[in-house]
C-alpha cells in the first residue's frame, strides 16, 4: 500500500460544473468510490477571472458546502485549502469547525490562511489591513479552542473571553490544522511550526524547489523547538488528463496553464510523479484534475489502483 494519501480539489466556482450542488455531490461520491483519500475546497467569496482581469467569479460559501459533503459521504476526509480567517470571527469559526467534525464523524482537515484577494474583502466588508497580524491572533484563538476546548484571549484585533466549545466533536483535540508556507515566508513558517499538524506547499515544480521548501520547514521547526518529523508534509499540484475533453475548462483555468506546473502523461508517468513526492517525504497530495469532472475522476482511477498495489 502506498504511504501517500491522494486528495481531490472540488471546484465551487461560478461558471464551472461545480456551480451546481448536484454535480458537487456526484463528484464527491465518485471520488470516494474510486479510492481518493480526501476532498478539498478553497474558501473564497469571489476570485479573479484571469482570462478577464476586470471580472471576478463568484463562489459557493465553503463551510455550507463542507457540511453538505460531510452528510453525503462516509469515508473520505474533507479539507479546506484554505479557510480565510479574516472572513469569520475566529471563535465562531472554531465552533463551525467542530460542528462539521461532528457531521463528518471526525474526517475534517482544517487548512487555515490569511487571505490575499483585496476585492473580495472590500466587496463583503472585511478589513484588509494587518492580515498576518489578524491571522496570528485568529490562530491562537482557534488552536486554543480546538485543542483545549476553552480560551480567554484579548488581542489587538480579536477578543474571546471565557469562551468554551460545547458540545465537542468526536476527536478530543479537534481536527488537524494545516498551514501553507513558502520558503521565503518566515512568519508563515513560524506559525506552521507553532500551530500546524500539516504543512502545505502549492504548485511545486522542480525537485530542487521541494528540497529547499522542506529544508525551510525543518529549520523553522528547529528554531521553535519542534521535532520536524511531527509536522506532516503536503503538496498541491495540477494534473492534466489529455485524453479527456477539456470543453468545461474555465477561462481562469486556461490562463493558469501558462503559469502553473502541470503533471501530465500516461498512467504510469503520473504514478511515477506521485511516488517521487512520497519518496521525498510528502504524506498527502491535493490534486486539481483538469477537467474537473466525473469523467476525469474515473479516468484517474487507474492511477489510484497502481499506487495502492504497493
Amino acid at each position: 500500500m502506498c504511504c501517500l494519501k491522494v486528495g481531490l480539489f472540488l471546484s465551487v466556482a461560478e461558471g464551472s460544473a461545480g456551480e451546481r450542488w448536484q454535480h458537487l455531490k456526484s463528484m464527491a461520491r465518485h471520488a470516494e468510490a474510486v479510492g481518493f483519500d480526501s476532498l478539498w475546497i478553497a474558501d473564497h467569496l469571489m476570485i479573479p477571472d484571469h482570462g478577464v482581469p476586470e471580472h471576478a467569479n463568484g463562489r459557493w460559501e465553503c463551510w455550507s458546502v463542507l457540511a453538505a459533503l460531510a452528510a453525503v459521504t462516509s469515508r473520505i476526509e474533507l479539507g479546506t485549502l484554505v479557510v480565510c480567517t479574516s472572513f469569520r470571527n475566529p471563535a465562531l469559526l472554531a465552533k463551525m469547525v467542530d460542528t462539521v467534525e461532528e457531521i463528518s464523524g471526525g474526517r475534517l482537515i482544517l487548512g487555515l490562511g490569511a487571505g490575499y484577494y483585496e476585492p473580495e474583502y472590500r466587496a463583503f466588508g472585511f478589513p484588509f489591513d494587518h492580515r498576518m497580524g489578524r491571522f496570528e491572533e485568529a490562530l491562537q484563538i482557534i488552536h486554543g479552542l480546538l485543542r483545549a476546548g476553552a480560551v480567554d484571549f484579548d488581542g489587538q484585533y480579536y477578543q474571546a473571553h471565557d469562551c468554551e466549545l460545547r458540545p465537542r466533536g468526536p476527536r478530543v483535540a479537534g481536527p488537524p490544522i494545516l498551514i501553507g508556507a513558502r520558503p521565503n515566508r518566515p512568519r508563515a513558517l513560524r506559525l506552521a511550526a507553532q500551530y500546524a499538524d500539516y504543512w502545505n506547499m502549492y504548485s511545486l515544480g522542480a525537485a530542487d524547489d521541494l528540497l529547499s521548501a522542506r529544508l525551510a520547514v525543518d529549520e523553522a521547526c528547529a528554531r521553535h523547538s519542534r521535532d520536524p518529523s511531527t509536522l506532516q508534509r503536503t503538496i498541491s499540484t495540477y494534473i492534466d488528463l489529455p485524453e479527456i475533453e477539456h470543453s468545461s475548462m474555465s477561462a481562469a483555468v486556461r490562463s493558469y496553464r501558462s503559469s502553473r506546473v502541470w503533471t501530465a502523461g500516461t498512467t504510469e508517468q503520473v504514478v511515477g510523479r506521485l511516488r517521487a513526492f512520497a519518496l521525498a517525504g510528502i504524506n498527502h497530495v491535493q490534486l486539481w484534475l483538469e477537467p474537473n469532472t466525473i469523467a476525469a475522476v474515473e479516468a484517474f482511477a487507474p492511477v489510484l489502483d497502481l499506487l495502492n498495489q504497493e
